[in-house]
């Protein structure tokens, strides 16, 4: 699986660079398009903010200490498009901008953002698309680059360098990988100190960690799980 995601990373790279030289290219050469007659233009532009969405919510996810949801990227790279196609159908025409704002007031989201930062992602990418509609493309592109450059940048700004968290893992039977553990959490320079052991049908051992702000959960809850031949759960929570 890994193999496979080192592969996609050069070809994820090339696309990159490609849409977005060719968005600033376009828009330095026609600053504003907006022939609504020619439909393969709109086409495009619903494409482009689609582009745009996906390369800011992939710097979001990076820039995020725990991933975010399937259903938030999702949501972001829609709204992207949405908003394109706002301004596709809404051309000059006031009548239309009013029918769009009634019909928008109409739609209620009942899942609550509980990230500030996302939800100002989720209007920054709202505007994103809608400079798609628009035709200027060279601003959607540098919008996109600044926008994806400081979500990574701000990774760093205010992050606490550790996190104490109490690491809960059970294993497949009474025998505990202990050697196992502890050789993965030496490999990230983890500090550790065991708290509790459970014995029954399964073995359970809690262990109070301090993790690097930088070190995936996910990813270190794999490779705990995976090759272990022992452990076939781990939970995370905040250790006091």
């Amino acid at each position: 699986m890994r193999e496979s995601e080192q592969a996609v990373k050069p070809v994820w790279a090339i696309a990159t660079v490609v849409l977005l030289t060719g968005m600033i290219v376009a828009g330095l050469r026609w600053p504003s398009l907006t022939d609504a007659g020619n439909p393969l233009l709109e086409l495009t532009k619903l494409l482009l903010a689609a582009g745009v969405g996906v390369l800011v919510s992939s710097a979001h996810r990076r820039s995020n200490r725990d991933k975010l949801s399937r259903s938030t990227q999702q949501a972001e790279i829609l709204l992207c498009v949405a908003g394109a196609m706002m301004m596709i159908i809404i051309g000059n025409s006031t009548a239309r901008a009013l029918g769009i704002a009634g019909g928008a007031s109409i739609i209620r989201f009942r899942t609550p953002v509980k990230d500030p930062k996302d939800a100002i992602v989720f209007l920054l990418m709202l505007g994103l698309g809608m400079s798609c509609g628009l035709g200027n493309f060279a601003v959607a592109a540098f919008g996109a680059i600044f926008l994806s450059l400081f979500l990574l940048m701000l990774v760093r700004v205010g992050a606490e360098k550790q996190r104490a968290m109490m690491l809960e893992m059970t294993a497949d039977g009474q025998k505990f990988p202990t050697e196992h553990v502890q050789s993965i959490l030496a490999r990230y320079q983890i500090p550790f100190e065991p708290r509790e052991l459970k014995q029954g049908k399964d073995a359970t051992v809690r262990y109070h960690v301090k993790l690097d702000t930088t070190i995936s959960l996910e990813d270190l809850s794999a490779q705990l799980v995976n090759g272990s031949g022992g452990l076939k759960s781990v939970s995370w929570d905040n250790g006091k």
